[in-house]
């Protein structure tokens, strides 16, 4: 399964992943809403920032997939507090996912830069900020580079 994965660019949470500051995406909701339940060690992100070129920039393999039972506000920041060195969260973005009743925290590696390239959302209704696609070559525009 392949996902298609906006990060934060105001917050710069690519360059993070590129300079290794960082290794672990957080997603949290009061419900068990996308990725819940739905990544897989072994499956492949691909990485959009949220500034508005809609470009997949680079993409990497999920190592390990943690998703939360419904924590207290306190379990939710105390988790967040314990990966606090592979999440590289600025405190906007403790602020934002601090309290979440669920939490899934999803650690990345061989993460590669490729020639960038636009995805057809079309067929997702949803602006979500995580969208599992099966397989990328079906939405991808002028994919030159594969991520294997």
């Amino acid at each position: 399964m392949d996902h298609v994965v906006y990060l934060d660019a105001k917050e710069k949470e690519l360059d993070k992943f590129k300079s290794g500051q960082k290794s672990m995406i957080i997603r949290g909701a009061a419900g068990r809403k996308l990725p819940h339940g739905r990544v897989h060690p072994g499956e492949v992100l691909w990485f959009v920032e949220n500034s508005g070129d809609g470009l997949v920039r680079c993409c990497a393999t999920v190592k390990k997939v943690f998703s939360s039972e419904k924590l207290t506000e306190e379990e939710s920041q105390k988790l967040i507090s314990d990966y606090q060195a592979m999440l590289c969260l600025t405190p906007n973005q403790i602020k934002r996912w601090g309290g979440k009743r669920y939490l899934v925290l999803i650690e990345v590696e061989n993460l590669q830069e490729i020639t960038p390239f636009a995805v057809d959302r079309s067929s997702y209704g949803n602006m979500d900020d995580w969208l599992p696609v099966d397989n990328i070559e079906r939405i991808k525009n002028n994919l030159s580079d594969s991520c294997w």
